[in-house]
C-alpha cells in the first residue's frame, strides 16, 4: 500500500446555488463536488506535484469493455501517447475490495498499460505489470512509479 495524504486545501472549490463545485485543471471546468470527484481531483494534483505532466492525463477516458462503454477515472499517458497508468478513484467511505481490482483489470483489457492504481483517498494501492515468470500478472508495489521522462 502507498502512503498518500491529501492536503485539505489542495483543490480549488467554490460554493454555488446547486452546491459546492471543484475546478478540474485537466478538463478546465467546474464540476459538482461529489465524494469521488474530491478524491480524483486530489489524486490529479498529487501526481502533478510528483512530475506527472497534466497535459498527458485524460479524465473519464471512454473505453469499450466488450459490448459495454465504460469510463476510466484517470489515464496517464507516456510522451508517445501510450497508456502508462490507469487510476480508479472511489469515495473516502468506499472500501477498496477485490471487486474494485477486478474493475480496473477489465479496463486494462481495453487499455493495456504497465501500472494500475486504485485509491479511496485513505488507502492507495499500486500494481505493476510483472515480467518473466510473473508476466501477465500485476504485482503490488509500495512505490509510486516515476513518470518516464
Amino acid at each position: 500500500m502507498l502512503k498518500i495524504e491529501f492536503p485539505k486545501d489542495q483543490v480549488e472549490v467554490r460554493q454555488q446555488a446547486g452546491g459546492p463545485e471543484v475546478f478540474d485543471p485537466i478538463r478546465k471546468k467546474w464540476l459538482r463536488l461529489s465524494p469521488e470527484e474530491w478524491v480524483r481531483q486530489h489524486m490529479i494534483r498529487f501526481l502533478v506535484e510528483r512530475g506527472y505532466p497534466a497535459p498527458l492525463m485524460a479524465v473519464e477516458k471512454k473505453i469499450a469493455v466488450g459490448a459495454l462503454n465504460k469510463r476510466c477515472d484517470l489515464v496517464v499517458y507516456q510522451r508517445d501517447m501510450q497508456p502508462f497508468m490507469i487510476v480508479e478513484c472511489k469515495a473516502l467511505e468506499v472500501t477498496l475490495t477485490e471487486k474494485t481490482l477486478q474493475q480496473i483489470l477489465r479496463y486494462h483489457i481495453a487499455l493495456p498499460c504497465p501500472y494500475l492504481l486504485v485509491t479511496n483517498g485513505k488507502y492507495t494501492f499500486c500494481y505493476e505489470k510483472g515480467n518473466g515468470e510473473a508476466a501477465g500478472q500485476f504485482l503490488e508495489t509500495a512505490v509510486l512509479p516515476s513518470f518516464p521522462f
